[in-house]
């Protein structure tokens, strides 16, 4: 079963040459991101009122270090596909396009690799 529109097959591109694939990309983000976000909510609520060492040892607990690491990731990623949305729909000159499109994706990846390092640091400790 293919996704792509029959004028996507005729042509060999969408309107985006990859409208259907970045659509769906960021609905799954959006639907990974409920269950991680209600997490995040329930793990930070319940740590409120506590000190650093309390934080350190939820963190450092495997279960919720690799949820954490989830909800970083998804939550970067989708930061990601939605920037390139609102890019390719107000900028309009395309050396500007293509600069922001490479800092959005250069600061999503660098959030990702910071938040996995820390956490591995405080899972290590």
């Amino acid at each position: 079963m293919n996704s792509q529109t029959p004028l996507h097959k005729v042509q060999g591109m969408g309107a985006s040459h990859s409208g259907t694939g970045h659509f769906r990309r960021e609905r799954a983000t959006s639907v990974a991101l409920i269950p991680l976000s209600l997490w995040f909510a329930y793990a930070m609520l319940g740590l409120t009122g506590t000190n650093e060492v309390t934080m350190v040892q939820f963190i450092a607990s495997p279960w919720n270090a690799l949820l954490m690491a989830a909800f970083v990731i998804t939550s970067a990623y989708h930061m990601s596909l939605g920037l390139q949305v609102v890019i390719d729909d107000y900028v309009h000159t395309t050396g500007m396009k293509i600069f922001l499109l490479f800092l959005v994706r250069v600061i999503a990846f660098a959030l990702m690799a910071v938040s996995i390092f820390a956490l591995i640091r405080i899972a290590s400790v």
